[in-house]
């Protein structure tokens, strides 16, 4: 597709190659706000919290820039097989900046706000993946499509489970929120049973060059602590909806299912990582596809402690302790490094 020939304002030139998936910076730095909260660090929780919605508003504002000025270059953003996916991070970004209005604010009407925006986003916007990769020619090549960013389908479908068990209490409807997040969940889970086929079938079978083993390969285990965290919201939510207690045993083997395989994860990434780094000799440079591996650390830590909350599996709940300086200190790295990046970027334009 050929770039958009109206000439825009030079402020707005940098939006033409913005990253397309850059709300995993509102996923990563709210989920990390969340995992604090619980953690009992309240100050880092709000500042996390204060920044994020400052962040949201700010990329809210950049991507209707974009449309505005260079419609063609997100056209083709939505068109392309292996891209296209990356706006599903806005779903999510949504619904977990509406967790935290629910946890911790007394703003519940924001968090409801932003779940029914999240809904009408994933509608457009996960028919928009699967239609484009239906129907768009030429098709690419398998290799070159398919990354761990495919697997978004299911952490955005499983964020309307977690912020709709949150806001169905003080929905007039209740019983019809609470279906629709148990519908998600399974929905969710479905996509991941699908998808993450295929991604590993890319990994063993074809060449993967240490430029194409990118962060998002982390949302292998990202989407697994979602979908734990949505199961132990359901399993928590039981009093509300009694239909949840008469399948009560199937969503709590089928969650315990989901975080044992994404525990699994978590050793096998950190080897291929230092495989990438070490072995290969990949540059550790900031890239905005890091959010996408802070955002699943952060998961884990916070899908762990409501899974033994959910549960009573006490043996559980040390480990959401220790990997919350993990989450924390891959957010501190991940945010210095975009800041360094975006000042050089404004001294680079101003000489």
């Amino acid at each position: 597709m050929e770039p958009d020939s109206t000439p825009a304002p030079k402020l707005f030139s940098p939006l033409s190659t913005l990253f397309p998936g850059y709300f995993s910076l509102v996923m990563a730095t709210g989920i990390v706000s969340i995992a604090a909260h619980f953690m009992e660090y309240t100050w880092i929780s709000r500042a996390l919290f204060c920044f994020n919605v400052i962040a949201y508003c700010v990329l809210w504002a950049l991507t209707l820039a974009r449309v505005l000025f260079f419609t063609q270059q997100i056209l083709a953003d939505i068109m392309n097989n292996a891209r296209s996916v990356l706006f599903l991070t806005m779903v999510a970004g949504t619904m977990v900046l509406g967790s935290q209005f629910a946890l911790m604010s007394p703003y519940m009407g924001v968090a409801k706000a932003l779940w029914w925006l999240g809904i009408l986003l994933w509608v457009v916007l996960i028919y928009t993946f699967f239609t484009v990769n239906t129907v768009h020619e030429p098709k690419p090549k398998f290799e070159d499509a398919i990354n761990g960013a495919w697997l978004l389908a299911t952490v955005s479908t499983e964020s309307i489970c977690v912020l709709g068990t949150l806001v169905a209490p003080s929905m007039r409807n209740a019983e019809a929120v609470f279906f629709v997040s148990l519908s998600a969940y399974l929905l969710g889970a479905m996509f991941y049973i699908v998808l993450i086929a295929l991604i590993v079938y890319r990994w063993f079978f074809f060449s993967l060059p240490p430029d194409k083993l990118t962060p998002p390969y982390w949302i292998n285990m990202g989407a697994l602590a979602i979908t734990t965290l949505a199961g132990s919201r359901l399993l928590l939510s039981t009093t509300h909806w009694p239909f949840l207690e008469t399948i009560r045993g199937f969503i709590t083997g089928f969650t315990l299912f989901f975080w044992v395989t994404g525990t699994w994860w978590i050793p096998l990434l950190i080897f291929v990582g230092i495989w990438r780094h070490v072995a290969q000799r990949a540059p550790l440079k900031y890239d905005p596809q890091y959010w996408s591996l802070v955002f699943p650390i952060g998961m884990y830590t916070v899908s762990t402690f409501i899974f033994a909350q959910a549960t009573g599996l006490q043996v559980l709940a040390s480990i959401p302790v220790a990997a919350f300086y993990v989450a924390l200190a891959a957010w501190a790295l991940t945010f210095a490094g975009m800041m360094h990046a975006l000042a050089r970027q404004a001294l680079h334009r101003e000489a």
